[in-house]
This record gives structure tokens, C-alpha cells and sequence, in this order.
């Protein structure tokens, strides 16, 4: 598995996919000229604006290299070759996912360092109404990498299930787009302003809830941008549903991909 994962990360930077984040994070030496078009909260509109950038970046990689990962392998008959040596199909699946999830740990990283150094830069020279908080700027990108790599472990489970990147790729984006806002749904259909919604309405929203992944519980933008405190208890949680979840997501996965015919 381990050779899996080394291989994957080799094949990413191959594909000049690191190069061509390096690219789009030039944008980060704007935000200060655009932050400064603000009359106040220039270091805020920063961080906001960084903040915002990095998220984009991620929910690309994990779209298409998460949706487009086995698809090329399958396409180009590089799976056959993989299988045929002494690894299962669990593990090289797993390995597949580890070695994009790696990337996107270490893209939010590079990236973080950039835009720490653009809001420090903002700072200096416009000093925030609220002290800027490193740690939980920092947490709010960690969080952000765990929302897609979560994205990640949904491409994958639509890639074993389909022939092509279309399922996967637009699969993905319709899943992210939709876990956004269930914990908005979920809130507004058990509230006094929905008495007139039917029992079905309510019962399908609730089953999206607990079945489409929450992506908004990974969202700290707030709390990076405004100082205000973490709640580390619902930090904990967060993590353990991800755990949760995307062990799920993969043994299902890893279910179906066993049982695939390869052609």
C-alpha cells in the first residue's frame, strides 16, 4: 500500500498538478492590492479573500483528482498491470485515496504558508481591530483539507461504480454542493416557519441529513476571520465524523471495487 500511495504522489507531480497550483497561487500577491480598496477591515477582507483562494484550490484538486484517479487507471490499463502483481484491490484502492489525500494535505500547506504571509504583510501595514489568531487560521485550513479529503473518499465511491469521469466528477461537485447546506435544511424543516411542509418533505430532508456528508460542520472561516473562539468540543466531533464517515465511504468502495469486472 505504502508503494501505492509513493506512486500516486509521483504521478501527481508528473502531471505537473503541484506546478499548476504554484501557478494559481500567484493570485495570493493581489489580495493585498484588493484588500486595500476596502475603507476598513483591510486585514480582514485579507484573510477572507486567502482564505477563500485556498478553499477554491482544494475543492478543484479534489474534483478532478479524486473523480479522475481510477478513471485513468482503468482507461490507460494501468490497473491490470497494479493487480497482477501480489496486492489486492482493497489496497490498492486505499493506496489510490491516501496518496491524493497526501497531496491535498500538503497543496493546503504550502498554500497556508502563502496566505500567512500575505494577511502578515496586510497586517503590518493596516493593523486588524482584532488580534489575529495563527492557531485557529491555522485549524480553519486543516479543517478545509479534511472537508476535501472527505470529498475526496466520495469521488472514489463514484468511481467504482462508474465507466466514466462523468459520474465521478460531476457526482462529486453535486455532492459537495448539496452537503453545504443540509445542516441549513435540516435546521429549517424542524423549525416553527416550516409547519405547512408535509411529513414526506420532512422525512426526506432528515434522510439527506444523516445521509449526505455535512460539510458545513468543517467550516471556520468565521472564526479565523473575527477572533472568535473554537468550540474544541465540536472540533473533536468533527473529526470523529470524519473518521467515521470516510472509513465508511472507502469500505464501501472498497466492497464494490472488488467485485468489478475490469475490461
Amino acid at each position: 500500500m505504502v508503494s501505492i500511495i509513493r506512486i500516486t504522489l509521483k504521478g501527481i507531480f508528473r502531471d505537473r498538478v503541484f506546478q499548476g497550483i504554484m501557478v494559481t497561487a500567484c493570485a495570493f500577491l493581489l489580495i493585498p492590492v484588493v484588500a486595500s480598496l476596502s475603507m476598513r477591515q483591510v486585514s480582514e477582507l485579507s484573510l477572507t479573500l486567502s482564505l477563500s483562494l485556498i478553499s477554491f484550490i482544494l475543492l478543484l484538486l479534489a474534483v478532478f483528482l479524486g473523480g479522475t484517479s481510477l478513471w485513468k487507471d482503468i482507461e490507460r490499463r494501468y490497473t491490470f498491470s497494479v493487480l497482477g502483481l501480489p496486492i489486492s484491490r482493497q489496497s490498492y484502492l486505499i493506496g489510490r485515496f491516501g496518496g491524493t489525500a497526501l497531496f491535498v494535505l500538503l497543496a493546503a500547506a504550502v498554500l497556508g504558508i502563502a496566505a500567512s504571509a500575505v494577511v502578515f504583510y496586510t497586517s503590518t501595514f493596516y493593523p486588524p481591530e482584532r488580534p489575529i489568531l495563527w492557531s485557529t487560521m491555522t485549524l480553519c485550513i486543516l479543517f478545509d483539507a479534511l472537508k476535501y479529503i472527505l470529498l475526496i473518499a466520495v469521488a472514489f465511491l463514484l468511481s467504482t461504480v462508474s465507466t466514466s469521469f462523468f459520474l465521478p466528477v460531476f457526482g462529486t461537485i453535486a455532492t459537495f454542493l448539496a452537503g453545504g447546506v443540509t445542516q441549513q435544511v435540516y435546521e429549517y424543516v424542524n423549525s416553527q416557519s416550516a409547519d405547512k411542509l408535509s411529513p414526506l418533505v420532512r422525512q426526506v430532508a432528515t434522510g439527506l441529513y444523516y445521509l449526505l456528508p455535512n460539510f458545513g460542520s468543517f467550516d471556520l472561516k468565521v472564526n479565523a476571520i473575527y477572533g472568535l473562539p473554537l468550540p474544541y468540543n465540536g472540533l473533536l466531533l468533527t473529526v470523529t465524523y470524519f473518521v467515521v464517515y470516510t472509513g465508511i465511504l472507502l469500505s464501501v468502495a472498497a466492497a464494490i471495487f472488488a467485485r468489478r469486472e475490469m475490461r
